[in-house]
């Protein structure tokens, strides 16, 4: 998440470290690794992805498994491409600028950036110098997250929580400077150091009255993007939709789907793109809207997503014969990927 500016935010436990939300339920972890005879249980819950989607996968191939119709134009820019290379690449797929970039292995909105020209995409390019994925820029109206799991032995799965996004933005009085309006905003103060480098063409212009300035386009909570709990709209409509959707990716029971949509009668009828396909390490996002939600039941809710992969990934191991990673290597993979986004942090 993005620092923050206020010590007020002490209080609001939605900007808290990760840590305040996973400690307290380590030991009900444990519990379940002693029932599961195994620390890395939920190393089965997902046999498609690597480790189940523990961060590590590549973002590319995730996507791929993800049937056509739902899945932006997408290509892989591999490490110190030559540029000209991965231009015909996006002229071949017809993406189109504005596109989005980033990178290959990565959670929370890093790095993850709209590119509006050639120049700005080979600036990116030449600074990250990493598997980079680029894809389509989708301009449905809007975003969503949704958790789905599903029971191996079972055609029908449950969603336990949906996200929705709202975009930051702010409005024009015709005498202030973009700067001093997002200064002036409860929730954009929070992230000016990100804006301020976002919108550096334009943050001591003063914008026409009534004018509404769009501050990000990425959905991340780590980008100002405010997470509204959406469980009301959970319906058996939805699930099926979802249900399909799982059947025809096989191997994948368990995470969070962030997807684009106009409406969301057209998402119930199956009419929306994917962003991409989270698995273990995927959270029920919702939790993170402070204003309808506390920090205890984000906490419950927490240890009852725990409790659904526990029971996927036991189901796959038993019945399915679907391995536990080894402990040791899971470490190692996990102890790779913090050594990999600090380097990464590192280029920022």
């Amino acid at each position: 998440m993005s620092k923050i500016k206020s010590t007020n935010n002490f209080f609001n436990w939605e900007h808290w470290p990760t840590f305040m939300f996973y400690v307290p339920n380590l030991p009900y972890v444990f519990y379940l690794a002693a029932r599961a005879k195994h620390t890395a249980f939920f190393s089965a819950a997902n046999p498609a992805l690597k480790s189940a989607g523990n961060g590590t996968e590549s973002k590319y191939d995730t996507i791929l498994l993800v049937p056509e119709k739902h899945r932006p134009k997408t290509i892989l820019a591999k490490a110190n491409s030559d540029f000209n290379t991965v231009l015909k690449n996006i002229e071949k797929e017809k993406i189109a600028f504005p596109l989005i970039a980033k990178p290959d292995i990565g959670f929370r909105g890093l790095l993850v950036q709209k590119i509006y020209s050639e120049k700005e995409l080979k600036s990116y390019l030449n600074e990250y110098p990493i598997n980079t994925l680029i894809q389509e820029f989708l301009d449905e109206k809007n975003e969503c997250g949704i958790f789905y799991h599903r029971n191996p032995n079972s055609k029908k799965g449950k969603i336990s929580s949906i996200t929705l996004k709202r975009f930051l933005s702010v409005i024009g009085d015709g005498t202030s400077t973009l700067k001093e309006l997002i200064l002036a905003d409860e929730r954009a103060m929070l992230y000016i150091d990100l804006f301020e480098k976002i919108h550096q063409k334009e943050i001591d212009l003063i914008p026409k009255k009534g004018k509404k300035m769009a501050l990000t386009a990425i959905g991340n909570h780590s980008k100002g993007t405010e997470f509204i709990n959406g469980n009301h709209l959970i319906s058996t409509a939805l699930e099926k939709t979802f249900d399909t959707l799982s059947t025809t990716i096989p191997g994948w029971f368990y995470g969070r789907i962030d997807v684009k949509y106009n409406s969301f009668k057209e998402l119930e009828n199956g009419n929306y793109k994917i962003l991409e396909i989270n698995g273990i390490i995927s959270e029920p996002t919702h939790i993170y809207d402070s204003t309808n939600y506390t920090y205890f039941k984000a906490l419950k809710s927490i240890r009852t997503h725990w409790k659904y992969v526990f029971n996927v990934a036991t189901i796959n191991h038993k019945n399915y014969g679907i391995p536990y990673k080894s402990s040791r290597k899971f470490i190692t993979e996990m102890i790779e990927l913090r050594a990999y986004i600090k380097k990464i942090k590192n280029l920022i």
